[in-house]
C-alpha cells in the first residue's frame, strides 16, 4: 500500500461515516416516500432520479443514468378457490404466466422422487401441493428442478407453501438462476401460507380453482453510476454496487434499500474525503446501483456488458444486498487466489473481519454476473453461515419496512467498507494475484454444479 497516515485516515473516516451519515434521510425517501421499487416502474424511476441527485451532490464524476431494456412482467389479480368456493389467500412467484385452471389438488409433500411416485399418475391434470422447503434428512433438491419434475408429471400449477408463520407469505422465484437469461417458471406457480395449506388439508380440499392476470413486456430501466477516479492508476478500477430494485409492490428496507444506501454513503465518505483532505483513491473505484436484481440480475448483466468486456477488467466487484441480516464479518468471495490478499487487508484494519470462498458459485445476487465472466467478485459476510439478526427473514414481503433497515450498522459497514476500499485502491496493480481460471473453467464448474442447492450454512 502507498505511503498514507492509515490511523489517521481511519479516524476520519470513521468519523464522518457516523457523524456526516445521510443514512436516515436516505431511508425515509427510498423506503417511506417513494416505497415499492419494481423495475421499470414510476416508483423506481423516481428512485434512480434520487441516487442520481445524490451522487452529484457527493460531488463524484461521472454522474449517469444508464437506460437499457428490460425484460419485465406484471400482475393484475389472482384469485385462488378452494371445492367450497372459499378464497385463499396466494402471491404469485415473481414471472408467474397467466392462468384460469380448475382442476383436482394433489399433495406432494416436499416434491421429491419418493414422493412423487407414490402419488402415481394422479398428477396428470392437476395441481400439487408443495413445501418450499427441503425434505428433511434428504439430499436437498433445487426448487426448479422440482417444479420441472411436476410438470413433466403433468401438473397444470403448482401451490408452493411459504416456509414462514402467521400469515407470512413472500414472492419467490423460480428457474435456475445460474442460468438467468433463461429462468422462467416452467408452469404457473403462487405461494400460500402455512395455515392456509393446514386448513386445506384438514378440510380434505381435493379441487382448485386457481386465476392469475399478469402480462409480460418490455420497458425501459436504469442502472445508476458514478466514479472516483484513481490518482495512480485511473485505467485500473474497483466496482461497489448494490441493487435498488424491489420486489412487486414491497418496501425494500433490508431488500436492498440497505445495500444501496451503503452504496451511496461509501461514494459520499470517500468523495468527501478527496474534496476535505484531498486524499483519492490509487484505483478508480465505480459505484453503481443495478436496476432488475429482482428481475433475473438484468441490470448488473447489463452493467458488465456495458463496463467490463474492456480490458483491464475490474480487480474486484463487491456487491451489497440485504445489510440488515447481521453486522458485518468480512467478505465472501466467488474464486480463492484472493483470500489471503483481502485477508492482509483486513489484518491491516485490525476488525478481526474474515475473508472467505464460497463453496459453490452464489447465483443469488448480483455478484453472480461478474463471477460469470471471470471477474473477482464478492459479497459481505453478514448473516450467511452465523450470527442472524430475528428480522433478517424479511426481505420479499410486505413487511420488509422502513424499520427493517439497521441504521446504526449500516454507519458501521460504511465505515469498514471505505476504509477497505480505499486500502484495496492504494496497492498496486502487479502485486494483486491473478485468477487462475478462464471463463471456460467457470462454466465447466457451474455445469458441474447444476442440480445442486447452493450452501449457505
Amino acid at each position: 500500500m502507498m505511503n498514507l497516515d492509515w490511523k489517521e485516515l481511519d479516524r476520519w473516516l470513521f468519523g464522518e461515516a457516523w457523524t456526516g451519515t445521510l443514512i436516515p434521510q436516505h431511508a425515509d425517501m427510498l423506503c417511506d416516500t417513494i416505497g415499492p421499487r419494481w423495475s421499470s416502474s414510476e416508483k423506481e424511476h423516481q428512485a434512480v432520479t434520487y441516487i442520481k441527485d445524490q451522487f452529484h451532490q457527493a460531488n463524484l464524476n461521472d454522474v449517469q443514468l444508464e437506460p437499457f431494456e428490460l425484460d419485465t412482467w406484471a400482475w393484475d389479480g389472482i384469485n385462488l378457490l378452494d371445492s367450497d368456493g372459499v378464497s385463499i389467500r396466494a402471491l404469485p412467484f415473481n414471472r408467474c404466466p397467466a392462468c384460469h385452471i380448475q382442476s383436482p389438488l394433489v399433495d406432494v409433500g416436499y416434491g421429491t422422487h419418493h414422493e412423487r411416485h407414490h402419488v402415481g399418475n394422479s398428477l396428470q391434470g392437476a395441481m400439487a401441493l408443495m413445501h418450499l422447503e427441503y425434505e428433511p434428512f434428504t439430499t436437498p433438491i433445487p426448487l426448479d428442478q422440482r417444479l420441472n419434475e411436476l410438470k413433466q408429471d403433468g401438473a397444470q400449477a403448482v401451490i408452493v407453501i411459504d416456509r414462514k408463520r402467521g400469515g407470512r407469505m413472500e414472492y419467490h422465484n423460480a428457474g435456475n438462476w445460474r442460468q438467468p437469461e433463461t429462468a422462467e417458471a416452467p408452469l404457473p406457480v403462487v405461494t400460500i401460507s402455512r395455515e392456509s395449506a393446514a386448513r386445506i388439508r384438514r378440510k380434505h380440499v381435493n379441487n382448485l380453482t386457481l386465476e392469475i392476470k399478469s402480462r409480460f413486456y418490455t420497458a425501459t430501466s436504469h442502472n445508476v453510476t458514478a466514479t472516483l477516479p484513481g490518482k495512480h492508476w485511473p485505467e485500473e478500477s474497483l466496482v461497489l454496487g448494490g441493487h435498488h430494485d424491489t420486489v412487486y409492490g414491497v418496501p425494500g428496507g433490508n431488500d436492498n434499500a440497505s445495500g444501496t444506501i451503503a452504496v451511496m454513503e461509501t461514494a459520499r465518505v470517500l468523495a468527501k474525503l478527496r474534496e476535505d483532505l484531498g486524499i483519492d483513491p490509487g484505483m478508480t473505484v465505480r459505484f453503481a446501483t443495478f436496476s432488475g436484481e429482482e428481475q433475473r440480475f438484468q441490470g448488473s448483466l447489463q452493467f458488465v456488458r456495458t463496463h467490463c468486456g474492456q480490458k483491464p477488467a475490474p480487480r474486484l466487484a463487491i456487491n451489497l444486498d440485504e445489510l440488515s441480516t447481521g453486522h458485518m464479518k468480512g467478505l465472501v468471495l466467488a474464486f480463492p487466489h484472493l483470500r489471503e490478499f483481502i485477508q492482509q487487508q483486513f489484518d491491516h484494519m485490525n476488525e478481526d473481519l474474515v475473508c472467505h470462498v464460497m463453496a459453490q458459485y452464489d447465483a443469488t445476487s448480483d455478484h453472480f454476473p461478474f463471477l460469470r465472466a471471470g471477474i473477482d467478485s464478492a459479497h459481505v459476510w453478514r448473516w450467511r453461515f452465523h450470527g442472524r439478526h430475528p428480522d433478517s427473514d424479511y426481505h420479499h414481503e410486505q413487511q420488509d419496512t422502513r424499520d427493517k433497515l439497521n441504521v446504526r450498522e449500516l454507519r458501521e459497514y460504511v465505515a469498514q467498507l471505505t476504509r477497505l476500499i480505499l486500502r484495496l485502491s492504494h496497492v498496486s496493480p502487479d502485486k494483486w494475484p491473478r485468477n487462475p481460471l478462464t471463463k471456460s473453467d467457470i462454466q465447466e464448474q457451474l455445469s458441474r454444479e447444476s442440480g445442486q442447492v447452493i450452501r449457505v450454512s
